[in-house]
């Protein structure tokens, strides 16, 4: 081949390898341009998808909407409540939200809120339990009632009476759907046919607030057992290591709750029963007698002690068939931590002092001397 016709060749061949580096950089910039536009738009529309779900959901709706955070809901599970009731647009950019703010501690409770509410205005009311529905009714459930009183108690606010109350929480129908709602708080046991009561001693004692002008006696039986299982569920595993199933222990609870009303005085006195259940001794408690007679005396009389009921601790061996009353927290720690003693018997004074003895003889010494005041 001659020069003339090699470096003609040469040239083509770098003329051809320009254009393909021409249309190779032509075609990566245009990619590059493509990717740098899809950036731009997924990032403003991520923006603005963002700043759309961090505004009201509807800004002039006046709707109010009654929304409940139970106890113990974390972010995840507030977050999912407050979408479906359509008070924020999405509970994912709500939890990334208050993590950024670092915001906690939410209280739970009935809350009124309303779509036009802002993010910061949902958490600030979250943070301070601040509850804009106003109280229909307050109710006061006092320690050591029995389900009697309390439907007398209801029955005194609400448009049912005290009979419709104790039908409903005698349902057999209903009782066995609330075993099932409440699976570690409410047993086969309350089924056994002697107990007069299955839930009596389940419902809580507080302060009760209601947002309803007439809430139905399910709504009151349920906000009052998930109080119990709230309480309760903070000692399960203190529970477990009992050798007393759950009825066991709320029926223990609640014979301390009777015993007294001494706070200070619980946690000697359960030790007191929990040595005679080992003994094999009966717990022989006047509360329960007073149970079992289905009457209030100020005193027990002898002949009292032998009524033939499975609530009488004079009859039956160790604990009764079933609770005699609600019970308050401290009775409940009484039970899970008795204080260790060699005592099995104890007196209360007149002025309600408690005189503990490890005989019988001694016991009755205390007796003779309280009489002899």
């Amino acid at each position: 081949m001659s020069k003339g016709k090699f470096t003609k060749r040469f040239k083509e061949n770098r003329n051809a390898r320009g254009e393909e580096a021409r249309t190779v950089r032509k075609i990566v910039s245009i990619v590059l341009l493509v990717l740098i536009i899809i950036l731009v738009i997924s990032g403003l529309a991520g923006y603005f998808y963002v700043k759309s779900a961090l505004e009201p959901v509807e800004a002039d709706s006046e709707e109010k909407v009654e929304v409940e955070i139970p106890i113990g809901s974390t972010s995840s599970t507030i977050a999912t409540i407050l979408e479906e009731n359509g008070i924020i647009k999405n509970g994912l950019i709500f939890r990334f939200y208050i993590k950024l703010k670092n915001e906690s501690d939410f209280q739970a409770g009935v809350y009124t809120f309303s779509p036009a509410m802002s993010m910061d205005e949902i958490i600030e009311s979250l943070k301070s339990g601040k509850i804009v529905l106003e109280t229909a009714h307050r109710v006061t459930i006092p320690e050591g009632l029995t389900i009697e009183q309390i439907a007398e108690i209801y029955a005194d606010q609400f448009s049912f009476t005290s009979e419709e109350f104790l039908e409903k929480v005698n349902d057999e129908k209903y009782i066995k759907q609330l075993i099932k709602d409440y699976p570690l708080l409410l047993t086969d046991d309350i089924l056994n046919e002697e107990i007069r009561y299955p839930l009596e001693g389940y419902l809580f004692a507080i302060t009760y607030d209601f947002y309803e002008e007439d809430p139905s006696i399910e709504t009151i039986v349920e906000m009052m057992l998930d109080q119990t299982q709230a309480i309760v569920s903070q000692h399960f595993e203190e529970i477990e290591e009992l050798d007393l199933t759950m009825h066991e222990v709320i029926t223990f609870a609640s014979i301390i709750e009777k015993e007294t009303g001494h706070i200070d005085q619980r946690n000697e006195i359960a030790g007191v029963f929990y040595n005679r259940l080992e003994a094999d001794m009966p717990l022989q408690t006047d509360p329960t007698v007073l149970y079992a007679q289905g009457e209030h005396k100020d005193r027990v009389l002898y002949e009292d002690l032998e009524i033939e009921s499975p609530y009488n601790t004079y009859y039956v061996e160790g604990l009764p068939v079933g609770p005699i009353s609600n019970f308050a927290e401290s009775s409940l720690e009484a039970v899970l931590n008795p204080v260790e003693s060699d005592y099995y018997y104890f007196l209360h004074d007149h002025e309600g002092n408690i005189h503990f003895a490890e005989t019988l003889e001694e016991h009755n010494q205390n007796k003779k001397n309280m009489n002899d005041e």
